[in-house]
């Protein structure tokens, strides 16, 4: 076994990464105050050539050194855009036609592994704060939410690997259904 080298990736130019058909999935990023996360986040969107990010209240934007140190570029190649609170970016995505979930421990969740993502509807899922999670409110709006099954002590992941996680299972339902 040998590791592929660079030229043996097939990575996408950007403007092959912009020309592509793109999962129909949007990450929200509701009040993230880590600029790592928030690269980590881009990465992911690159990654799995998600449809792109919707950045949030006092969540860091790009052009930021902090940004790029995590993102390794993907803020060159994912699309994004800034809204004042989450509430207005939720309501500008449903009026879009999105399925708008979040992604949070709550009452009437659905487990990630009984998650089954719509075919005919593109998702725009909230991720929330560090702290607090998602807006209360929000989560009033929302058309559903994930939740991520854990077992040990914390109950609790990283904002950026709980992107990956959600974004990974969506990503291999979504291509198994095709």
């Amino acid at each position: 076994m040998r590791k592929l080298s660079m030229d043996e990736l097939g990575r996408k130019t950007v403007d092959e990464f912009k020309a592509a058909d793109k999962t129909p999935v949007v990450l929200v990023l509701d009040n993230i105050r880590s600029m790592h996360n928030v690269g980590s986040v881009f990465r992911t969107a690159d990654a799995f050539l998600l449809q792109g990010l919707v950045l949030c209240g006092y969540t860091p934007v790009p052009p930021h050194r902090d940004i790029n140190k995590t993102a390794l570029g993907a803020t060159e190649t994912v699309e994004w855009q800034y809204f004042p609170t989450t509430m207005e970016a939720v309501l500008a995505l449903k009026a879009a036609g999105y399925r708008i979930l979040t992604i949070e421990q709550a009452i009437g969740s659905t487990m990630l592994d009984a998650f089954v993502p719509p075919s005919d509807q593109p998702l725009a899922l909230v991720f929330g704060n560090e702290v607090s999670g998602v807006d209360q409110e929000v989560m009033k709006i929302a058309d559903g939410c994930i939740e991520i099954p854990q077992s040990g002590m914390k109950h609790s992941l990283n904002v950026s690997v709980s992107t990956g996680i959600i974004v990974w299972d969506i990503f291999v339902k979504l291509r198994a259904a095709r």
